[in-house]
């Protein structure tokens, strides 16, 4: 017994430190790619862009299932971004509600003869609407079968996707008018860097000869948070909040860290290990010759840059994926625990999925960065971290049980590893509000700081369990389908004498 004891609390040390290990040096990667990212920024004119002929055509694609609270106001939102070249495609996923008919009547829809080519599998297509009003010619609704999945719709849309780049949304979500312009330019900046000089001058010309260089970007995110509680006029978001309920607060609070201190910090080092299904651009070549969307997967955002960088690789072929730290996508987050719960545990089913689909990269040499840093981290850190923590949970229940515990040091460790979240978390916030500053007081700020105090008692548990039963439910191999979020609504803008 006492050798069980020794290992198992030494696993637990190691692994422990060497996650608060990687918390740190993340948070040091997300540091310098924020100041990288605004040195570079500061001298770039979106204007330009805005009105280049060369700017590269973006398709957006956003599935819609029982949407009908919100989907004329978003559906105007994306039809209003700053962006020479672009359609949106809005997929209805067989709809029960009157998503469709908002659509139909609103924007004047009518249906159309449309080369649609299926060259991913999807549910299907029962007809394409487009608008009688020229007003409205960006706009494409496609009414297809539903498939039991955001994945399916997405596929559908890419199947009728004019251009070479789509963005992959979701409808509820309100999208900032620049996002296609700040988020198309890691693609163009690659573009610009592909011809360069190597070598010495050649002996027989006298010129230093010119190459391609192959890297190719295949996916760009931006940071997502929550909506709710912002004023919002005409699908625009006038004024930001924190969200004043608790279970959506924590849930910013989670975005926040995830996105400026995690992802931004992956990108640093091309180690992003998904792009975000509220918003992400991508390749459509790349993204067809991978297969599209598994419309089985409940981590469809995930699965999808996976199979696209193992193609990448599998084929001796450079990649990158860039995340850029701005604020680009407001969503509504889950109001209610019912909601929530079925959220949360649909992702922990998802992540189950990817570290079993994609076993065989895990730890291979052969996909290098992929195989050896981005899924290994997702197995243990992510993966395995709520069963571990439960594990520990019901050890030191024992010990206390026993009478062998040593409060003196478990006391401190335990004080060290709340303090020590506490501050990755606010470094985060903080972060975020002095290079960005979407919250106009300091007051907001802090109130949304002070919810990290908390997290361990009150929101974390929740992760913990949600993730657990999203793991029960895969191995038990229980139906699981995506379901209607019961969207309340962005509020409106407030008068302006409040």
């Amino acid at each position: 017994m006492q050798l069980f004891r020794n290992v198992f609390e030494g696993f637990v040390f190691v692994y422990g430190s060497t996650m608060l290990f990687m918390y740190a040096l993340l948070a040091i990667l997300s540091l310098r790619g924020i100041i990288r990212f605004q040195r570079k920024n500061s001298y770039v004119d979106y204007n330009k862009m805005l009105q280049s002929p060369i700017a590269p055509g973006i398709s957006i694609i956003a599935p819609a299932y029982n949407e009908g609270v919100t989907i004329i106001q978003n559906v105007r939102s994306l039809l209003t971004l700053n962006y020479p070249r672009y359609e949106v495609i809005i997929v209805n996923d067989g709809s029960t509600d009157d998503t469709l008919e908002k659509l139909i009547r609103e924007f004047q829809l009518q249906v159309v003869d449309f080369a649609y080519n299926e060259r991913i599998k999807s549910q299907p297509v029962k007809r394409l609407f487009k608008s009688s009003n020229s007003a409205y010619e960006k706009l494409v609704v496609i009414d297809k079968v539903n498939g039991k999945s955001k994945a399916d719709a997405s596929n559908a849309g890419i199947n009728a996707a004019a251009y070479d780049y789509f963005l992959c949304t979701d409808v509820d979500c309100i999208i900032e008018k620049d996002t296609l312009l700040r988020m198309i330019k890691p693609f163009m900046d690659e573009e610009h860097n592909k011809i360069k000089e190597i070598g010495e001058p050649c002996p027989e010309c006298g010129y230093v000869h010119m190459v391609e260089d192959s890297i190719r970007v295949i996916a760009t995110g931006a940071t997502l948070r929550l909506a709710n509680s912002c004023e919002v006029d005409e699908g625009v978001i006038t004024r930001v909040r924190p969200p004043d309920k608790w279970l959506p607060r924590f849930q910013e609070m989670e975005y926040l860290r995830a996105y400026v201190l995690g992802k931004m910090g992956w990108s640093v080092i091309n180690c992003v290990p998904n792009v975000s299904g509220g918003l992400g651009l991508f390749d459509k070549e790349i993204a067809i010759k991978a297969g599209g969307y598994d419309s089985k997967s409940f981590a469809e955002d995930m699965d999808i840059v996976t199979r696209m960088c193992t193609y990448m690789i599998d084929n001796k072929l450079k990649y990158a994926i860039r995340y850029i730290p701005t604020t680009q996508c407001w969503t509504e987050g889950p109001p209610t625990m019912k909601v929530f719960s079925r959220q949360r545990t649909r992702w922990g089913r998802g992540l189950a999925e990817i570290i079993t689909i994609h076993r065989k990269v895990i730890f291979n040499p052969h996909y290098k960065r992929l195989g050896m840093i981005v899924l290994p981290y997702n197995l243990l850190f992510e993966f395995l971290a709520p069963i571990i923590e439960i594990t520990g949970i019901f050890y030191y229940i024992y010990q206390i049980v026993t009478g062998s515990i040593n409060w003196h040091n478990a006391l401190i460790l335990l004080a060290f590893v709340y303090f020590y979240s506490v501050m990755i978390t606010t470094l985060a916030i903080l972060w975020d509000q002095i290079t960005y500053k979407h919250y106009k007081t300091w007051k907001e700020v802090i109130g949304l700081a002070l919810m990290a105090f908390l997290e361990p008692f009150v929101y974390h548990p929740l992760i913990v369990f949600f993730a657990l039963r999203g793991y029960f439910h895969f191995i038990t191999g229980r139906k699981h389908s995506w379901g209607n979020m019961q969207r309340q609504g962005f509020g409106q803008r407030k008068p302006a004498n409040t």
